[in-house]
């Protein structure tokens, strides 16, 4: 069904769409795996690494397709594949012990039980911690000798539990990942680091595909590690355009 002028498409005028699905594409992989994977080539060259993430979740196939792509690139060392516990339900243990068996690192999502279970079978998987979620702190003192990926929130209450959380895994013996993009937060997880006596490889920056892209290469050339968040799929705008609103 096609539009004309003066149609909304979820709130957006039809004459802007074209504008906003170009503008949107800096923020995203693409359709197809053969994007995403395009898309990864591009970052681990200037030195980063890369969090590639389907939309819409849970579509086995097609993350079936990237693993093998990234294989065919010498890519998946660089990849930390999200995947999506509370979608896939049943199914999230066999497709995550296939992408580790590929060699690609796994960051699961979702809530907190299921997806610790999951992590406690699987230690190599990294999991993902919203920190203005309840309880998020006792979660990070169970899980700061593995893998987890702390996520900032976006109001002033969620910044101090970030700010408890970082603590807390940066002292321990695990491997943290930061995903912030508030200059302030990005400083402090840098304080945070040296404090405990962190070194650069033992931990990492994570940040969205076109987000704060000086201080991703800045990071870099510093020598810090940088994951790069790279929404994909066809649903992949609708998702950049519901972060960019605040909304989950």
């Amino acid at each position: 069904m096609g539009t004309h002028a003066g149609t909304t498409v979820r709130g957006v005028p039809a004459r802007a769409l074209p504008g906003l699905q170009r503008a949107l594409g800096r923020f995203t992989g693409g359709p197809t795996a053969a994007d995403a994977v395009r898309v990864a080539g591009e970052l681990t060259a200037t030195g980063r690494e890369v969090a590639p993430a389907h939309f819409p979740p849970g579509a086995t196939g097609a993350l079936t397709v990237l693993v093998a792509r990234l294989a065919r690139e010498g890519l998946s060392g660089r990849c930390e594949i999200a995947v999506p516990v509370d979608v896939l339900g049943s199914a999230a243990g066999a497709l995550v012990e296939r992408l580790l068996e590929a060699g690609v690192g796994v960051a699961l999502a979702g809530a907190a039980g299921p997806v610790d279970a999951l992590a406690g079978r699987l230690p190599a998987a990294r999991v993902v911690v919203p920190a203005a979620e309840p309880g998020a702190e006792e979660r990070c003192r169970l899980l700061a000798a593995g893998r987890v990926r702390l996520v900032a929130g976006r109001r002033a209450d969620a910044e101090l539990a970030f700010v408890r959380c970082l603590n807390v895994l940066m002292c321990g013996p695990g491997r943290p990942a930061v995903a912030a993009t508030d200059r302030r937060l990005l400083a402090i997880a840098g304080e945070r680091a040296a404090w405990y006596d962190r070194s650069a490889d033992s931990w990492e920056h994570v940040m969205p595909l076109g987000v704060r892209t000086d201080e991703q290469q800045r990071l870099v050339a510093a020598g810090h590690r940088v994951r790069v968040t790279v929404p994909w799929g066809p649903a992949a705008p609708a998702a950049v355009l519901r972060r960019l609103a605040g909304r989950p």
